[in-house]
């Protein structure tokens, strides 16, 4: 909207919508791959806070780095080809999204203490408020949403 005031234009808002933060990695799944989604998303994290003035607490940066780290592991160990590493950010949420060649879906778990290996779903749903996989042409395409400090986690 305009605003008009004494022949002069004052924008009031934004007529056109602002598009989140998108940033998206390919790996080949070769050593390092997970390090480097890691450090992807730390550069991708420090852009949001640049460009979109995002607040990114200690905490939240931690879930964010672990939530890749599960999910790139799992495409890394589970699927026969490359994957991808896709962010979506505004000032209150962070998407991460992974797909692999794989066309098995992952299987959640129940909780067990005691059993060794098999958590990487079950950590993922604690980090996320929203969790969605589903089968794409290639594969599948797990999906993560995180809201940011200061938002209702």
């Amino acid at each position: 909207m305009i605003d008009h005031r004494d022949g002069v234009v004052i924008p009031t808002r934004f007529d056109v919508p602002v598009e989140p933060l998108r940033r998206a990695a390919h790996y080949t799944g070769e050593p390092g791959c997970i390090s480097a989604a890691r450090h992807f998303t730390h550069q991708f994290l420090d852009q949001l806070r640049t460009e979109w003035c995002a607040t990114i607490d200690d905490q939240s940066d931690g879930e964010l780095l672990l939530l890749v780290s599960e999910l790139v592991t799992n495409a890394d160990r589970h699927s026969n080809g490359p994957y991808i590493l896709e962010l979506e950010g505004t000032d209150t949420s962070v998407t991460v999204s992974v797909c692999d060649s794989s066309v098995a879906l992952p299987r959640l778990f129940a909780r067990d203490p005691e059993r060794i290996g098999r958590h990487g779903l079950e950590i993922v749903h604690a980090v996320a408020t929203q969790v969605t996989v589903e089968r794409v042409p290639v594969g599948k395409r797990v999906r993560a949403v995180v809201h940011l400090a200061g938002e209702d986690r």
